[in-house]
């Protein structure tokens, strides 16, 4: 096994006013040689949008994002065509693919919004790009670890153009509970959304981050009630 810890108090920090972002790896003004990608995991930012602004409309390609909204609301238009209303426990998932333009607005003129928006390099390049947002209930994340992205076409989990799988598990104190890598030779990136866990010799705090390697199983213990999100991805 192996692994690398990135405490929440030594991310990337920028602060814009109407945007207040923390970069887990290398983005925009903020770069660190250590930090740029864990496996063909390339951001993790963590946004909270002022009420009524956000991000224009700008262009990605060849890119897999993920947005999970925490609290408020994302207004999201894309080239595409789709305009629609994300809110906590709601998932993104957009395939820049060859090519898109899109905006990201917090809907809400009053409430700040917070939310992760996570890209993963894909695995097919230039494909159609494509756009999907799904409802996954507070009951399937309550006590276990609820797949919502995989590399399958499901009813109920969201697709990914790559071999990687999104988890998100909210666990009372003292839950234990065990993450199977889900394909051979990937690694997990964990994130503690809220609360504090015993992870594999290393304790996370809030928003605290730990990446894992040559393993097939995680072991973690909460020592207090505890949001967990895991990015499972290829290591090269």
């Amino acid at each position: 096994m192996k692994k690398i810890v990135h405490k929440a108090s030594e991310r990337g920090h920028a602060n814009h006013g109407w945007l207040n972002a923390y970069h887990s790896f290398s983005f925009a003004n903020y770069y660190d040689p250590s930090k740029v990608h864990f496996g063909l995991l390339r951001v993790l930012n963590d946004d909270t949008i002022g009420p009524g602004t956000g991000f224009g409309t700008h262009p990605h390609d060849n890119m897999e994002i993920v947005t999970i909204p925490l609290k408020g609301t994302l207004e999201h238009k894309d080239s595409m065509g789709n305009i629609g209303v994300i809110r906590p426990n709601e998932i993104q998932a957009m395939s820049a693919g060859s090519g898109l333009m899109h905006s990201e607005y917090n809907h809400s003129k009053t409430e700040e919004l917070n939310l992760l928006q996570i890209w993963v390099f894909p695995k097919l390049k230039n494909i159609e790009p494509r756009y999907e947002q799904r409802v996954f209930s507070a009951e399937e994340k309550n006590g276990k670890f609820k797949t919502i992205v995989a590399p399958v076409k499901s009813s109920d989990i969201m697709w990914i153009n790559q071999d990687a799988y999104f988890s998100l598990g909210k666990f009372e104190k003292y839950s234990q509970v065990e993450y199977t890598i889900q394909h051979p030779g990937n690694g997990a990136y964990i994130f503690m959304i809220e609360g504090e866990a015993s992870i594999e010799g290393e304790v996370l705090g809030q928003r605290d981050a730990m990446g894992i390697w040559e393993t097939p199983k995680i072991s973690i213990t909460t020592n207090i009630n505890s949001e967990i999100l895991i990015i499972e991805v290829p290591m090269n």
